[in-house]
Parts: C-alpha cells; structure tokens; sequence
C-alpha cells in the first residue's frame, strides 16, 4: 500500500471539498433549470472516492459506477470543466452533452460510466476485468454500487463467473443506508450486505466508508490480490449521503436528526481535523485551499454558461460509427 502521508491528506481535503462545493453549485443551477432531468449528488460519500484513487494506478486502473456519478471522473483526471459542461448538456460536455448526469464517461481516463440501469455496471465491470485478463494487462477494475443494486440478479450471476475466472475486479458497494427512499433494513434479512461474498468464497469485507485512510488501505489490499490473480472482492463501504436520492427526493423516509448526526462524521470535517491536529496545515492554509476551491467551481460554471448547445446534425453523426453506412436513407 502506498504511503498515506501530509501531501495525501491535503490532496484529499482540497479534491473533497472541491467534490463537494461543485456538486452544490450542481444543486443550485438545478434549481434555475439549468441542468435537467435527474441529478443524483455524491455529497456525504466522498472518502470512498478519495481513499479508492489512493489505492488505484491510474495509469492502467479502471472505474466503473452507477449514476451517482459526478466527481468519480474528475477524480481519474477528468477535466471538471468538461463534466459540468455535460450536465448542462451542452457541446463541450464529456459526451458532447448528450449523456447528461447520470452517463459521464471517459476511456481516455479508464472511467466507463455512468450508468441509468440499476445494477446494469455490475457485470460490465466483470467485462472490463475479463478483458484485462484475457489480454494481460495487469490492470484491476473497480466496479461501485449502491446498497439497493445488489437486490439485482446480475449481481449474483456476475459474483458467480467473477469468482468461477477469478477476475481481476473489486466489487463495492456504497452503503449510504437507503435504496431511494427504501432502508437496508426494509429490503434484507440481513444487513450486513458484504456478507453476500461468502455464498462465492469471495473474499469480503465492511470498511468504514466515512475515512478515506481506512477505505484506502481495504481497497488496496483487494486491488493487490487481483492484481497478483488471487481473484474479486467485494467491500462494503458504510457510508451516508446528506442529500436525497435526487433533487427530487423529498426525504420523507428520514429524519433530520439522523442526517445532522452523520454530519458529525462528516468525511471532509475527518480530513481537516487531521491536518490541524497533525500541523500539515494552519488555518489560513486551509482557507487558501478553500479560496481555490471556490475559485474552480466558478470556472467550471463560466464554461458551462459559455458553451454551445450541441448541433442538431450531431443526433445523426454519433448514431454510427461508419461514416457511409450502407442502409442509412434519409441524412439531414
């Protein structure tokens, strides 16, 4: 496992609290109906990204997610400029605006979305670390999901020949407690959710999803054991978000008090604690990063607000990958 040092906690406090304050313009220009459709925010989650990122070589790794995924790309090396352009739908958008919110993707940075089916990730990520096997590419993929995706046959179908080819893929689930607006507790017998790795003898495990140091050490630990053929994991990760399901979501199905106590662990509070209580950082030190920060999310959306809305012609151009398809009658 790599060194969790000074430059990785301030790494992780500047790129969390980047995470978190570009999801909350995010939330702000839903609101002016600038972006549409749905938006799911990762608010709350953020040290299972930052403590995964630690574990991966990106030169090579892979991620792949639901549709709670916003700042899993930027965190690849996703230009954050491109991602908020996508979510306006607009031109210069990772997609070119056409995959929206819930569809960003990035081979250039081994992010492969970004997915709408519930659960439909779970066995291309399984796809991805075939294919690194097949052509031996020591590379390891990382395959997220949330707490009500496992309630999914393809789960079990995929752990089964995940296990049967012992393929270099970790399996994480994201338990932020609810499926929607559904508990844990209302869907399963069980709740302890890793504990579906055991009808496979695959090896598996919950990790405390709140501290990017101890989900960086659980990730790296299974990304070493696939790297070196001994198969999948799965982790679950306890985690917690602070905003609903969606924007839509009118949090029925909780309390306040419940969200204000998780608020307590907050990820990003753990991370700045420690840089104060260790001196990897003063006050004013963090208030600069916090400038910085506040300065990007404003670049971010100067170049969403600036950029073209995609051309009509542009439905017909990414329909086919061959330029003269033979059956194609009508061109506009």
């Amino acid at each position: 496992m790599k060194k969790i040092t000074k430059e990785v906690y301030l790494k992780w406090y500047e790129d969390m609290l980047f995470w978190r304050k570009f999801e909350d313009k995010l939330a702000a220009v839903y609101i002016q109906q600038k972006v549409r459709g749905f938006l799911h925010l990762y608010n709350g989650q953020e040290a299972v990204l930052a403590g995964s990122l630690h574990a991966m070589d990106l030169s090579k790794d892979k991620m792949i997610t639901a549709y709670r995924n916003h700042v899993q790309p930027i965190g690849m090396g996703v230009d954050p400029k491109k991602v908020m352009a996508e979510l306006y739908g607009k031109v210069t958008g990772t997609s070119k605006g056409m995959g929206g919110s819930m569809h960003i993707f990035s081979k250039e940075h081994g992010f492969y979305g970004g997915h709408g089916i519930v659960g439909g990730q779970i066995p291309l990520g399984a796809g991805l670390a075939f294919a690194d096997k097949y052509f031996k590419r020591d590379a390891v993929t990382l395959c997220y999901m949330g707490d009500g995706a496992v309630r999914q046959g393809s789960l079990h179908e995929t752990f089964n020949l995940a296990m049967l080819w012992q393929l270099p893929v970790v399996f994480i689930c994201e338990n932020n407690g609810y499926a929607m607006g559904t508990s844990v507790a209302r869907t399963s017998y069980s709740t302890d959710i890793y504990k579906l790795g055991l009808g496979y003898e695959m090896p598996c495990a919950p990790v405390d999803g709140m501290d990017p140091a101890v989900v960086a050490k659980e990730v790296s630990k299974a990304i070493e054991r696939a790297r070196s053929g001994g198969g999948p994991t799965f982790l679950e990760m306890k985690t917690y978000r602070y905003r609903g399901h969606s924007m839509s979501d009118a949090q029925h199905y909780r309390t306040k008090e419940e969200v204000e106590e998780y608020k307590k662990i907050d990820p990003i509070t753990q991370v700045k604690d420690v840089l104060l209580e260790k001196k990897y950082a003063t006050e004013e030190e963090i208030k600069e990063m916090d400038k910085r920060v506040k300065k990007l999310v404003t670049e971010c959306e100067k170049f969403a607000e600036e950029s073209d809305f995609p051309p009509v012609e542009q439905l017909y151009d990414v329909v086919y990958a061959q330029e003269d398809y033979p059956f194609l009658k009508h061109k506009l």
